[in-house]
C-alpha cells in the first residue's frame, strides 16, 4: 500500500456471513489483547454493530475482536464480515486505523508499539501519515523513528505524505545532484535540473549562487545533520558502543555490513565520482555469501587451489592495510570530529 489512505479502498464491496469457527482472532494491535469486561458489554447490547473485517488470505480478524468474542457469548454460529484484501503489513495498518478511529480506545503504549511496528513495515510513509493511523503526534512517530534508525528501519531519501504524494526527507542529495549537473551543464535551466534533482527550482538557484560563491551546495545545518547521522549508522555497524569503545569488527554479520554498503551506494557523492564508483565495485564485487563461497571452494580445481588461497590472503591483507591507513585518519576521536564541525560551520 503506497498511498497511506488507500486502506479503505482494498475492502471487498459486499458482506458476507462467515462461520466463528473459521475466525482467527489473534495479531492485535492491543498488547494485553481484548477486554472480556468490554465484549461482554456488547453482548449484552441490543444494538446491530457493523461488520467486523477480516484479513481473507489469513482469516485474521483486524478489526472487531470484541464484536466476534460477543458473538460467541451470545451463541452465535456465524457473523457478517467485510474482507481486505491487502498484505499482512497493510492489514495491521487497517487494524490499528479502525481501532483508534471507534470502539474501545487503544492506550498509549498500543499506539506507540504500533507505530514502531509501521515504522519498520512502511518506512516509506511520512511521519504526519503514521501519525495519522495511530493517533500520535508526528514529532512522537520521527522520535520512534530517530531511535529506530540504526535498527532494523531502512532509512529513505523520501517519504509518502497523508496525500499520497512523494516528498524528500532532506534536500541534501538533490542538491548534490543538482551541482553536478550545473557543473556538467551550465546553461542548463533551473526547471531542467530541479526536475532531473528532485528539487525545487529555488533550491537549484541556491545551489548555483553557492557554487559561483565556492561554497559547498549543501548548508552547514544539513551537512551536521548527515555527519550525526552517519556516525549513528557507523556505531550500529560497526560496533561502536555510546562510550567510544571499539568492539570487534569481525563480529558484524552479513545483513549489518550489507546495509552499510547499500547505504553507500545512495550517496550521489560516491555514485558520481570515478572514485566513488571504484570504491563501491570494490565493496559490491567480494564474496559475502557463504553458499557461494562454498560453491567456489568446491569447484575451484586443485591445481590452482594454492594459488587462489595465495592471492585471497594478499588480498586481505591489502583490504587491512587499506582500512588501517583510513582508520588513522580518522584517530583523531573527538578532535577530529571538531576539526570537520568547524570546517562545515
Amino acid at each position: 500500500m503506497n498511498n497511506p489512505s488507500c486502506a479503505s479502498g482494498l475492502l471487498a464491496l459486499n458482506v458476507e456471513s462467515v462461520s466463528i469457527d473459521l475466525l482467527v482472532a489473534a495479531g492485535s494491535p492491543r498488547l494485553e489483547g481484548e477486554s472480556v469486561e468490554h465484549a461482554r458489554t456488547l453482548a449484552q447490547s441490543e444494538t446491530d454493530f457493523p461488520p467486523i473485517i477480516v484479513h481473507r488470505p489469513s482469516m485474521r480478524v483486524i478489526d472487531g475482536a470484541h464484536r466476534l468474542r460477543a458473538a460467541t457469548y451470545q451463541g452465535r454460529a456465524e457473523i457478517e464480515v467485510n474482507f481486505f484484501e491487502g498484505s499482512e503489513e497493510d492489514a495491521f495498518v487497517l487494524a490499528v486505523e479502525s481501532n483508534v478511529q471507534h470502539g474501545l480506545p487503544l492506550t498509549l503504549s498500543d499506539r506507540t508499539a504500533a507505530a514502531r511496528r509501521i515504522v519498520t513495515s512502511h518506512p516509506e510513509w511520512s511521519d504526519r501519515a503514521i501519525a495519522a493511523v495511530t493517533g500520535l503526534a508526528a514529532k512522537t512517530v520521527g522520535a520512534i523513528r530517530r531511535r529506530s534508525a540504526t535498527g532494523e528501519v531502512l532509512q529513505l531519501h523520501s517519504r509518502i505524505g497523508r496525500d499520497g504524494k512523494t516528498r524528500p526527507v532532506s534536500t541534501a542529495e538533490g542538491r548534490r545532484v543538482a551541482s553536478t549537473l550545473l557543473m556538467e551543464n551550465p546553461g542548463a535551466s533551473l526547471r531542467e535540473v530541479a526536475k532531473a534533482a528532485s528539487v525545487s527550482p529555488g533550491t537549484v538557484r541556491d545551489v548555483r549562487q553557492r557554487l559561483q560563491r565556492n561554497e559547498d551546495p549543501v548548508p552547514s545545518r544539513q551537512r551536521r545533520a548527515e555527519l550525526k547521522a552517519a556516525k549513528k549508522i557507523c556505531a550500529a555497524v560497526s560496533g561502536t558502543t555510546g562510550s567510544g569503545a571499539r568492539v570487534e569488527f569481525a563480529e558484524v554479520g552479513g545483513p549489518e555490513r550489507k546495509m552499510a554498503i547499500q547505504a553507500l551506494m545512495r550517496d550521489p557523492q560516491l555514485r558520481m565520482s570515478d572514485e566513488g564508483r571504484l570504491l563501491l565495485r570494490l565493496f559490491t564485487a567480494r564474496v559475502v555469501d557463504e553458499r557461494q563461497r562454498q560453491r567456489l571452494i568446491r569447484w575451484i580445481p586443485s591445481r590452482w587451489r594454492r594459488t587462489v588461497t595465495e592471492l585471497a590472503y594478499s588480498c586481505s591483507r591489502d583490504w587491512y592495510d587499506f582500512a588501517r591507513q583510513l582508520e588513522a585518519c580518522d584517530g583523531g576521536g573527538a578532535a577530529d570530529d571538531k576539526r570537520v564541525l568547524e570546517e562545515i560551520g
